[in-house]
């Protein structure tokens, strides 16, 4: 039999993509979420509807002995979710609450290894002011200042888990995820992010007939953007090693949100006007440095960003046609 696995946060998008890869290896998967993935069918072996926040869901989820966990759930969005200030108590308490909940629970079942997603949001608002040149390498976290309360409750969280790493051995591995994006991902629901949001603005605008799209702030802010395929491989490569990170995965193809527009308008084979407004942007800058995990183990994520981007907008577009033909757009 292979391995015997737990997702938490498998009804969301990266969750969601690691149980099908997960299933393609053989293993046995247990899901857990307030919700089931919402844009296809689950392909865990079980799968608990239920609310992390809770330590008896927790001890539920954790009922046996996993081989591998995989700590995904978190409260959690776009920037106009995590930047507009009205959701900082529950993005705060919801996800600290979960992390403290799982931890505790896997450390009393005795399992070993377990995988938490961190995010580049720990990095310091100060190395992220330069659109052009922002300092993301793993050990420029400290002295802290995130830009959220959201990277605030990561950088806690990372330091919950190796607490946990060096006081009971828990084998602990930490990623900071830099912007993921492909399909069965938010794309109209106030949590998605740039990608998604773009491309659901391109194709609303190609498909009414609109000659512009709006964006947040003067677009000149930088972000680089990973494929959700490489995510993955990212994900089990680290938790397959003997290396506890934290670890940037993301890509190191840096560019600006009016550039990420123009790309998504080239794929959609229109030529539309760009308005800016105001609106949340977070940091000027940030880019994955990926001199870490190219040295620890061997592997960085390659793919252009265009090439997920076509695969991404596609998707995108059949939801905006299907919204639009049922008046919900």
């Amino acid at each position: 039999m292979g391995k015997r696995v737990l997702v938490t946060g498998a009804g969301g998008f990266i969750g969601s993509h690691l149980v099908k890869r997960l299933k393609k290896e053989g293993c046995w998967v247990r899901g857990v979420d307030l919700k089931y993935p919402e844009f296809s069918e689950t392909e865990a072996d079980d799968f608990i509807i239920g609310d992390l926040r809770d330590p008896y869901v927790c001890k539920q989820a954790v009922d046996m002995k996993f081989d591998e966990v995989y700590q995904l759930a978190a409260d959690m969005g776009g920037a106009g979710y995590v930047f507009i200030g009205e959701n900082d108590a529950n993005i705060m308490h919801n996800s600290a609450l979960i992390n403290l909940n799982m931890v505790e629970a896997c450390y009393r079942r005795n399992v070993k290894r377990i995988f938490y997603s961190s995010s580049a949001c720990v990095y310091p608002k100060y190395n992220q002011e330069d659109p052009k040149n922002p300092n993301c390498s793993e050990d420029s976290a400290y002295p802290a200042y995130p830009d959220s309360e959201y990277g605030w409750e990561k950088l806690f969280s990372e330091r919950l888990y190796l607490a946990f790493h060096r006081n009971y051995g828990m084998e602990v591995r930490i990623a900071r995820f830099h912007n993921i994006f492909g399909p069965e991902g938010s794309w109209n629901d106030g949590r998605e992010k740039a990608p998604a949001a773009l491309c659901r603005k391109v194709a609303v605008a190609k498909l009414k007939g609109l000659d512009y799209i709006e964006i947040w702030g003067d677009g000149k802010q930088t972000r680089s953007f990973l494929y959700i395929d490489e995510c993955i491989d990212g994900i089990l490569k680290l938790m397959r090693s003997n290396w506890t990170g934290p670890v940037n995965i993301g890509s190191e193809e840096m560019v600006t949100i009016n550039q990420l527009a123009e790309m998504i308008m080239e794929i959609a084979g229109v030529k539309l006007k760009i308005k800016h407004i105001p609106g949340p942007q977070g940091v000027r800058g940030r880019n994955s440095d990926n001199r870490l995990i190219r040295e620890k183990l061997g592997w960085a994520p390659s793919m252009p960003l265009k090439e997920g981007l076509k695969i991404t907008y596609i998707w995108v577009e059949e939801q905006v046609k299907k919204a639009l033909s049922e008046g919900r757009l």
